[in-house]
């Protein structure tokens, strides 16, 4: 059955990494994927494969029905937005779409998953069961279209007993691929805080009430509270990325906001810590004389691996890659919402190596000249093939 799949794999190599291109050279942002959408059901038609096409508006869900199809269902999972990052990758199927950009892989996620399609539907005579792919929107922004798709019934009819999923690794060459069971990747909140003070003439700071001031007493005081009130052995994390004033080099402004994110692996510790900041951050500008207006908008949830469905996902792997080509991954404090399938069914998150260091060094995820080596999309489709029909067999 490798040998079978790997064949299946190369013979449809050039045709995925046209489709990914063609995604690639036109990214639609969060819950407007209408395009790729489009482009997903007009692939998945040719090829003769059931599907319903504008779940959460641009989702799309296929079926392929092996032999007894109601023995077993289990789903396997792609997202299709792109990011607000204007591309500098110097490539012939650059984005065509000013300020937006496939910089997080999941033009690679979706045209893997197409390809794992076409093996599986060849194959279908050959497996028991049925196999759900979830082609879903809007990962990149809260809510998370993963939260949506399931509020929309994408784990019902059939109902799938488990859902893996994977997603591009640019610190690994392609060709290899990670895993780690248990707890994987971190919840993620955004936080927006409002300081209000009194503006003022910089010259003249004892008529004011200083925002700036108050905002630099909060974040030093936010940081300490987050590294002494959690346990060392609970990752956890704080950083605010954005500091807007609006005043100048003799001008106190009346208001600063922050913008910031707030990660962690334990939910009674993420309760408690949202109470916290609130409650100091406010506490220090009351005592300097402002105002906070601190919000918390609460992301996605932490993303725990199945122990047992890792495991034989990983040892599938070991059979189709070989050991050589097998790691395993650190925990991470980047989130995913995927992470939403895993709180709900058993779930196997890996990471499937993207880079060719002998040739090109690409940039980090979510950055504007990140590329990967195509090749890669040969083992993605394989290897997700083989793990789907391992599944169905175990």
């Amino acid at each position: 059955m490798i040998e079978r799949i790997k064949k299946i794999a190369a013979q449809n190599k050039e045709k995925i990494i046209e489709v990914r291109r063609a995604i690639h050279a036109n990214p639609e942002l969060s819950f407007v994927e209408y395009e790729t959408c489009e482009l997903v059901s007009k692939f998945l038609k040719s090829a003769g494969i059931k599907h319903e096409k504008g779940v959460v508006k641009t989702g799309v869900v296929a079926l392929i029905e092996g032999n007894n199809p109601t023995a077993k269902t289990i789903a396997l999972r792609a997202d299709l937005d792109a990011l607000p990052i204007q591309e500098t990758a110097d490539l012939s199927f650059k984005s065509k779409n000013e300020g937006k950009m496939h910089a997080c892989g999941h033009d690679v996620h979706t045209s893997s998953l197409l390809g794992t399609a076409l093996i599986l539907h060849e194959l279908r005579d050959e497996f028991e069961g049925t196999i759900k792919l979830i082609f879903q929107p809007g990962e990149e922004i809260i809510p998370g279209g993963a939260k949506l798709m399931i509020e929309a019934g994408v784990l019902q009819n059939p109902a799938p007993i488990n859902i893996i999923g994977q997603h591009v690794y640019p610190e690994l060459e392609a060709g290899k691929v990670g895993f780690k069971p248990g707890m994987y990747m971190a919840s993620a909140d955004e936080l927006h805080v409002k300081i209000i003070g009194k503006g003022g003439h910089a010259a003249l700071p004892h008529k004011t009430i200083d925002p700036i001031l108050i905002a630099s007493h909060i974040i030093i005081a936010l940081q300490q509270l987050i590294s002494r009130r959690v346990s060392p052995y609970s990752p956890s994390v704080l950083s605010f990325g954005s500091i807007i004033g609006g005043g100048s080099t003799n001008i106190i402004p009346n208001e600063v906001n922050l913008k910031g994110t707030f990660r962690a692996f334990s939910e009674e510790w993420r309760e408690e810590a949202h109470g916290l900041m609130v409650k100091m951050a406010e506490s220090i500008a009351e005592g300097m004389g402002g105002k906070c207006e601190f919000e918390v908008r609460k992301g996605y949830p932490f993303l725990v691996n199945d122990d047992e469905l890792t495991k034989l996902s990983k040892n599938a792997a070991i059979e189709f890659l070989g050991a050589e080509n097998v790691i395993d991954l650190d925990l991470r404090m980047t989130a995913e919402d995927f992470a939403y399938y895993s709180q709900v069914i058993p779930a196997c998150f890996y990471r499937l190596g993207t880079s060719d260091f002998s040739k090109t060094t690409t940039g980090g995820l979510h950055t504007s000249n990140f590329t990967v080596d195509e090749s890669a999309l040969e083992t993605g489709m394989g290897l997700m093939a083989y793990l789907a029909l391992t599944d169905l067999k175990s």
